[in-house]
């Protein structure tokens, strides 16, 4: 890592931020137990059932259409949990207030984030309350770690993931996004699109009995592109991905094509990439279609023996996907 400085690149989940982690964090926190490339980990002394994971959230505006900050953080740390292949549990809460918040959006806000508990059958069992002044802050800061626990011998793993494998994503994608800009009205946009927040586990425990399973992600910052670069990285495998089979909403093309965003890199905070065995994907995009989260599921792209990240367009060409290095959003979750 060449920069002197840190910027908002460094935290959108593309090269600068693996560069970040790789060379700064896990060299000083190296240990047997760390694993940078996990949503979530097993505890070892706990017979690798037990697993957990932490997030921190910081999305502006703190509400947004289809969710705000308080649910996102619940969805957010307990839907790494899940694609880690485990039921959540417990949940940790770090709150950082910014001096001058409306007290009443703040109880707004906790209110969502125990709806949101309740409803993924998780409780807050600790937490802390820091208050900052003025303009140190973006009104509210949220930190969370989450427990939980493996309930079949199934955990699906980057480095099952092998050359053939199919990509399944379990519906549109870049709707967290579009919703969150649209929400900031920076652009003088308007539009009725919500944002995918919500519990993946339907969809996480639909897919972990299926034989072929490989791997899931919940592709958040960085959104689908990101989430492939980082099997390629971790694997050397190649993917292919297929425009015309890639779910997206005609309004969130259509201010991607205004705006010059690309909606593979938008952050998704309701969906799953799944990695499937070519003979098995056909029953998984089933299995996911009945289900009303995945009725727009689809298989989006293959994995090779090699080569880099790449796109079919709808008209025959080929497009490489570069590595995100510039952050398109700034705090979106």
């Amino acid at each position: 890592m060449q920069d002197t400085h840190i910027s908002l690149a460094h935290g959108n989940g593309g090269r600068f931020m693996r560069e970040l982690i790789d060379e700064i964090f896990a060299r000083h926190l190296a240990n047997p137990g760390l694993d940078v490339q996990a949503d979530a980990v097993a505890l070892p002394w706990c017979a690798d059932r037990v697993v957990i994971t932490t997030d921190g959230f910081s999305v502006q505006p703190l509400e947004f259409p289809g969710g705000d900050i308080g649910g996102l953080a619940v969805h957010g740390t307990c839907n790494d949990l899940a694609v880690s292949g485990a039921e959540p549990r417990y949940l940790s809460l770090n709150v950082f207030i910014e001096e001058g918040l409306e007290i009443a959006l703040l109880d707004r806000l906790i209110a969502s984030l125990a709806r949101a508990a309740e409803e993924t059958g998780v409780k807050v069992v600790a937490g802390d309350t820091k208050v900052v002044r003025r303009g140190e802050g973006g009104g509210l800061y949220l930190a969370t770690t989450g427990i939980g626990h493996f309930r079949t011998p199934a955990r699906p793993a980057m480095n099952a993931i092998q050359p053939g494998d199919k990509v399944l994503v379990s519906g549109p994608i870049g709707d967290h996004g579009i919703a969150v800009m649209l929400a900031r009205e920076q652009f003088g946009l308007r539009g009725d699109l919500a944002s995918d927040c919500a519990s993946v586990l339907p969809l996480t425990r639909a897919l972990l009995a299926l034989p072929g399973l490989r791997f899931l992600r919940d592709p958040t910052r960085g959104g689908l592109a990101t989430v492939m670069h980082e099997i390629h990285a971790a694997t050397g495998l190649g993917i292919r991905l297929e425009e015309p089979a890639i779910p997206i909403r005609d309004s969130v093309r259509s201010v991607c094509e205004m705006l010059g965003y690309d909606p593979l890199y938008l952050a998704c905070e309701g969906r799953v990439v799944a990695l499937v065995s070519a003979e098995n994907a056909d029953t998984a995009l089933q299995t996911w279609r009945e289900l009303p989260q995945g009725q727009q599921a689809a298989i989006v792209g293959s994995v090779t023996a090699g080569g880099p990240v790449s796109m079919l367009t709808e008209l025959g060409g080929e497009r490489y996907l570069e590595e995100l290095e510039d952050d398109p959003l700034p705090r979106i979750c």
